[in-house]
């Protein structure tokens, strides 16, 4: 999604919106957000088999706002029995490296060295939205389902109104109806996003969960395992804007547990067109160091 524009510089909630959940203390000195990438290699390589890729990569927020990132590819393997057996008759190579639309692509079977460190060019404090704000502002939003779905829709609404008048300057035959449509798109990413990338209160996070499922478009598709066989509830995310997007929900933590996306034809997935991401989040005293992919 575009940046959104903020319709005020705090979070005010006032007139329907529910008194605020109880500020949470931080449970530790940083928010820890850890994930795994697993995705199909967009073209086949060798003699004509079918890679999986693995990157990890962790960021990590204090209470104050400060953030590091972590990165580290894990290496890429055949993704199927046969891809595996065509890769063996190849020799079992450890390494492939080509060149596509000018740039180098280099995969191997072994994990990189990675890297961690602060992080450049984002402002201090958390996402709500596309906006930044406090993580006393994250403390402030209603604990009621009905309330901080209104909350999130109002945003949503205010930036819609903000961008489509932008747009007037560069896309003239703009209408704001080219995002109304994707109002509820809007909407379930956004409460997707507080079941992980930001510390708000449990009963914020609960709130946010139950506002997700009745939104418009919203699919329960009960209950699943992740990539790790951690169990959870599976929703589909509305298809106009996020077509593919699944996510795994732990409905005691509520926090997110993998999310899938990828295209598909008779219901099988696409070679090179799918991918999903497994995350395990919350507080930590451990300072910032490379992912291990673990």
């Amino acid at each position: 999604m575009r940046s959104l524009i903020a319709a005020a510089a705090g979070l005010a909630f006032t007139g329907v919106f529910a008194v605020p959940a109880q500020a949470t203390p931080p449970g530790g000195a940083y928010w820890r957000v850890e994930s795994v990438l697993t995705l199909a290699h967009p073209r086949p390589v060798g003699s004509g088999y079918w890679l999986t890729e693995r990157r990890a990569s962790t960021h990590w927020k204090t209470p104050e706002g400060k953030g590091w990132f972590g990165y580290r590819p894990l290496g890429a393997r055949p993704t199927t029995e046969k891809d595996e057996a065509a890769w063996r008759a190849d020799g079992s190579p450890k390494s492939w490296n080509y060149r596509t639309e000018g740039m180098k692509i280099s995969l191997s079977t072994e994990p990189g060295k990675g890297s961690v460190g602060p992080t450049k060019g984002e402002p201090k404090g958390f996402r709500l939205g596309e906006k930044t704000v406090t993580y006393q502002q994250l403390q402030n939003l209603p604990s009621d389902p009905a309330a901080l779905k209104e909350y999130v829709v109002a945003d949503v609404k205010a930036w819609i109104d903000e961008a489509a008048e932008e747009a007037k300057t560069t896309s003239p035959n703009s209408k704001i109806d080219d995002w109304l449509s994707n109002l509820d798109s809007y909407v379930a990413i956004n409460l997707g996003r507080m079941l992980y990338e930001t510390p708000v209160p449990p009963k914020v996070r609960s709130a946010a969960f139950q506002a997700l499922k009745t939104t418009k478009g919203v699919t329960d598709l009960g209950r699943a395992k992740d990539p790790l066989g951690r169990s959870g509830q599976k929703l589909a995310l509305p298809s106009n804007m996020t077509k593919g997007t699944v996510l795994i929900v732990d409905t005691e933590t509520m926090t997110l547990l993998a999310e899938y996306t990828g295209a598909t034809a008779d219901g099988k997935p696409l070679p090179g067109k799918t991918k999903v991401e497994t995350y395990t989040v919350g507080w930590t005293n451990e300072k910032p160091a490379v992912p291990d992919g673990k």
